[in-house]
């Protein structure tokens, strides 16, 4: 029975570095033109099966929505910034991007789930 256990805790601590890693990816956006954004968004769809029924399973869909998010308004943004109304657009993108990571790796580190 501790094998099983053992190797429970394994695989949760594979997912969860797998989870920082996603977490690090969203930071690096900001130094790659979001790039590391959709690097980390199919790493969560590649691996989102094996953390059904586990903590880690709020992360993964927190880190999800997080790109659906900024990928909208980053369009949308950029739609409208020749109307004068892309960086009011562009500045909350941004800044929500920044607290969902903060909130996300912090849970994360704590080894909570993810409060919607």
């Amino acid at each position: 029975m501790n094998t099983i256990n053992q190797d429970d805790t394994e695989k949760l601590q594979v997912l969860k570095k797998l989870a920082a890693t996603v977490y690090l990816c969203q930071v690096l956006a900001f130094a790659f033109a979001g790039l590391p954004l959709l690097v980390g968004v199919v790493i969560n769809f590649m691996k989102q099966d094996q953390v059904q029924g586990t903590w880690l399973e709020s992360h993964f869909d927190w880190q999800i929505k997080t790109v659906w998010m900024t990928l909208a308004g980053f369009a949308l943004s950029g739609l409208t910034f020749g109307l004068g109304v892309g960086l009011f657009i562009l500045i909350p993108t941004v800044i929500l991007l920044v607290y969902r990571i903060v909130i996300g790796w912090t849970a994360l580190n704590a080894n909570q789930a993810v409060a919607e």
